[in-house]
């Protein structure tokens, strides 16, 4: 294991030890952590595990996780490259949207992630995760266009869950996708 390798394994621990959430944790087969490259350029962040993950133990996996993997091969990248992680550790009961206190919960542990992994673009997916790193926007006139706070770009896009559903969003959502190797290029 790389020394990144192990930071972000001790990362994973500590929510285990100090049992963050355990209301959520109950409910769920498993911690899903993150997956990837801890030396990724890219990191994508999801709002939180849904059925598929939490059985698999993989952030990404089910439908959603397909698109993005389709599109991750569009730019010449593969998921073997990237950092794929959600907000929330553990998957809320029928897919609900994480409350307010779970996302603050598990933030903490989120940039420590991001702390080791040192990515030139932390890309957003989903107005929960954008709104963690980018408090006061909205989703519909910010996707697709670079921020960068506190020394970090992020890129907040629509979420590709959304995407699958509704044929105008899918495009634009490839669209913004397209931009990444170009604003990794200025970086």
């Amino acid at each position: 294991m790389t020394k990144k390798e192990v930071q972000l394994e001790k990362i994973k621990q500590d929510i285990l030890q100090q049992k963050v959430c355990p209301e959520l944790a109950a409910g769920a087969t498993q911690l899903v952590f993150g997956d990837g490259n801890a030396d990724a350029e890219l990191v994508f962040i999801g709002e939180a595990p849904g059925k598929n993950e939490d059985e698999q133990g993989l952030p990404f996996v089910g439908a959603a996780g397909k698109f993005l993997n389709e599109m991750l091969e569009a730019i010449g990248q593969k998921r073997a490259d990237v950092y794929i992680t959600n907000i929330v550790k553990y998957r809320p009961p029928e897919n609900r949207d994480p409350y307010p206190d779970e996302k603050a919960a598990f933030l903490p542990f989120l940039r420590s992630q991001l702390q080791v992994i040192k990515p030139k673009i932390v890309v957003t997916l989903g107005r929960h995760s954008m709104e963690c790193f980018l408090p006061g926007l909205q989703i519909s006139s910010a996707h697709g266009q670079p921020k960068r706070y506190k020394g970090q770009v992020y890129l907040p896009l629509f979420h590709p869950a959304a995407a699958l559903y509704n044929n105008a969003m899918r495009q634009t959502l490839i669209d913004d996708f397209m931009k990444i190797p170009r604003i990794l290029a200025k970086i």
